[in-house]
């Protein structure tokens, strides 16, 4: 479990930023290298780099096919979170935050290449509602939704792939998605009911049993 950097009161600031910037990266969590980074530590963000890019190119697939494209906003995706990453609170997970970035800048990316890619209205959100957090026993749907996924994404719209990715494939909790995404936590939770469903739908068209 990766450990979220503890930011002490007072005395103990200065030996936590020492010990920080005194031990190896390849053993600290992405927050402590984004501390290292805002404190001055631009070769800590190479580490960044190296952990996020595999992640942040198969995120960019969900909404672009070209992989030149992929590639290029995948760079400014880096070079955004570099330039702004004072900004980051390195209290909080850095994932969420990056992952945050690249929904922007594959989401225009996107529009530059459609007429109409997204729906300026958006009925997830109006018709969301309170929803509970995934008990702790799912993982075995996990496992299954992630074979299916697989199988059958590239035939979803741009909206369901991107929630079933933010979900099944990173595993982000239903209130990091909404950070994400900037919508209500109960908009994800409907938008991941109907991403099911047109998962679902690719199958039936597919003659595929879904859950097999």
């Amino acid at each position: 479990m990766q450990h979220i950097l503890q930011l002490p009161l007072a005395a103990d600031a200065a030996n936590v930023h020492d010990q920080i910037m005194m031990t190896g990266v390849e053993v600290l969590s992405d927050e402590q290298l984004a501390y290292r980074v805002q404190a001055g530590d631009a070769e800590a963000f190479g580490t960044l780099v190296e952990r996020y890019e595999a992640k942040l190119l198969r995120y960019g697939r969900k909404f672009l096919s070209r992989k030149e494209d992929i590639e290029d906003i995948v760079q400014d995706v880096f070079v955004s979170a570099f330039t702004n990453i004072k900004s980051f609170d390195a209290t909080r997970r850095f994932s969420p935050w990056i992952f945050r970035i690249a929904h922007n800048a594959f989401v225009n990316g996107l529009r530059g290449r459609s007429r109409n890619p997204l729906t300026m209205i958006d009925f997830d959100t109006l018709l969301s509602h309170h929803v509970e957090e995934v008990p702790a026993d799912f993982e075995r749907e996990q496992l299954e939704m992630r074979e299916l996924i697989d199988r059958g994404l590239e035939a979803l719209p741009a909206k369901s792939r991107e929630i079933l990715v933010l979900f099944y494939l990173e595993e982000f909790s239903y209130q990091e998605i909404a950070d994400i995404l900037r919508v209500p936590m109960g908009t994800v939770g409907v938008r991941l009911k109907r991403a099911r469903e047109a998962l679902q739908a690719v199958y039936k068209d597919m003659q595929i049993e879904y859950g097999t």
